[in-house]
């Protein structure tokens, strides 16, 4: 397994908007592809607009080849990307602990 996360920025009056956006497409489109696990979305209480979005995966190719190569990732972006002020920053994480 690994962890996905992503550091998103928006404007802060899009904040609520983008919350009810990112939380509908990921329950609609990205929790139905192929290596999924689960996600949470953090929303950032000292800088407004910021939001981290973590995805676990089975692997890293379940997300770099089967989701980011899918029809399902247009639509994950056509939804939640007119919302972004820069390409959000992306990297993907081993679990080294849990509890």
């Amino acid at each position: 397994m690994i962890v996905e996360i992503a550091d998103i920025k928006v404007r802060p009056e899009d904040c609520a908007a983008f919350s009810d956006v990112i939380a509908r497409a990921a329950s609609t489109v990205l929790a139905k592809a192929a290596g999924y696990r689960s996600h949470r979305i953090l929303a950032c209480q000292e800088t407004p607009g910021r939001f981290i979005l973590t995805v676990e995966w089975d692997t890293l190719e379940a997300h770099t080849v089967g989701f980011r190569q899918s029809p399902a990732f247009t639509e994950w972006r056509a939804l939640i990307g007119p919302f972004f002020l820069e390409p959000p920053h992306v990297e993907h994480f081993d679990v080294v602990a849990a509890s």
